[in-house]
């Protein structure tokens, strides 16, 4: 694995990590345990976003799943605006 292969890897472990424990966090918090759109997008969010970045980087074949990578980050930006709301 390249250099850079090895950096997007860890960014991708580091955003799964941060996302879950945000997803975990949000679960047990009162106000949005039952909120119908935060969970579910944090969840899509950082599975689209993670998920793709890892399998780019283990798998160079899938260049078709570069365009999930920003669909995954839109999911994750709404679903932390959510929390605004």
């Amino acid at each position: 694995m390249t250099p850079d292969k090895i950096h997007a890897f860890q960014t991708a472990s580091q955003y799964a990590v941060f996302n879950g424990l945000a997803l975990l966090l949000v679960s047990m918090h009162p106000r949005f345990a039952f909120h119908p759109f935060t969970g579910p997008a944090i969840a899509t969010g950082g599975l689209l976003f993670s998920g793709s970045i890892f399998a780019l980087t283990l798998n160079s074949k899938l260049k078709p799943l570069g365009p999930i990578t920003p669909l995954g980050g839109v999911f994750l930006i709404a679903g932390y605006l959510s929390l605004a709301i």
